[in-house]
């Protein structure tokens, strides 16, 4: 068990920057593979070689046909499974660590420069970005760049986890057999070899299989949950996002220029008009104030 308490400690660290459906992950991780194959599977599969018996003396039989009916060990098979899959999970923690580094480095700098006077701090502030991936409880926003980096290391734990699915049915199939016949050379002729405890075997080999089914859709729904997430969030801002052209469309120009010819020439007739009315009375004003009585 102390093999697996390095990989544990670090997953455990990842399990505090990933959704619920990732820690849940985690859980099938921990409990139903790693617990289930130091617990179980290595001790069954302890004598496989020791006890595949086939029916010949020929030197070198045994060993060749143990070699085509398990080109590899199915515990180790599951380790390097296991390894597999957690790996793009220990590099999504190196980047979150990276950017918490960063952030920190950050407030760090904006801490020195506190004392300066205002607008020191504002080209601070505009040189340096605000931390955005950390909250104030120490937690990760997982958004951006961490959001790309997620679903990055989501799709590579779908792909590893399919293709080793896939290579174990090729490799061995989904259930052990009790008889496996044997031709190859060294072997004289055609040799029946038999396993140890094949149907304790095939009952791990399908309860492993299942849970590898489980994490496999596991990692699809959060995939599919941080997608529809993403989409909701940009449909939300674009809806609150309000849009106000400093230069209208060119549409909406010739509409402006047109109102606005429309109301000068209203605004020029009415002082034309104006004029006009307070011409004759000037006129009779100042003859009457040319005229003199005897």
């Amino acid at each position: 068990m102390g093999e697996w308490d390095l990989l544990g400690r670090l997953l455990d660290k990842v399990q505090s920057h990933s959704t619920v459906i990732g820690k849940v992950w985690l859980t099938v991780l921990f409990v139903f593979r790693i617990l289930v194959l130091n617990a179980g599977a290595e001790k069954v599969w302890s004598d496989e070689q020791s006890d595949f018996v086939c029916n010949t003396r020929q030197p070198g039989c045994e060993n060749v046909c143990y070699d085509l009916a398990f080109p590899i060990s199915h515990v180790r098979f599951w380790v390097l499974q296991i390894i597999a899959v957690a790996t793009p999970k220990l590099l999504y923690l190196g980047h979150v660590l990276h950017v918490i580094h960063v952030e920190k480095k950050v407030k760090e700098r904006m801490k020195q420069q506190a004392e300066l006077d205002d607008q020191a701090t504002l080209f601070l502030r505009r040189a340096y970005k605000v931390p955005k991936y950390t909250k104030s409880s120490g937690k990760v926003s997982i958004r951006g760049r961490l959001l790309r980096s997620y679903v990055l290391h989501l799709v590579a734990k779908i792909i590893l986890e399919a293709l080793f699915i896939v290579g174990q049915y090729f490799l061995y199939g989904f259930t052990l057999q009790t008889r496996y016949v044997c031709s190859r050379f060294p072997c004289p002729h055609k040799v029946d070899c038999f396993l140890s405890r094949p149907t304790e075997k095939s009952v791990i080999i399908w309860f492993m299989l299942v849970s590898a089914f489980v994490s496999l859709l596991l990692s699809v729904v959060e995939l599919f949950y941080l997608c529809v997430k993403a989409v909701k969030e940009c449909m939300a801002r674009r809806q609150d996002y309000t849009v106000t052209p400093v230069t209208p469309p060119l549409s909406e120009r010739k509409a402006y220029k047109s109102r606005d010819e429309v109301t000068q020439n209203c605004v020029n007739l009415e002082l034309q008009g104006q004029k006009l009315n307070k011409a004759p009375k000037i006129s009779s004003e100042d003859n009457n104030m040319g005229e003199v009585h005897i």
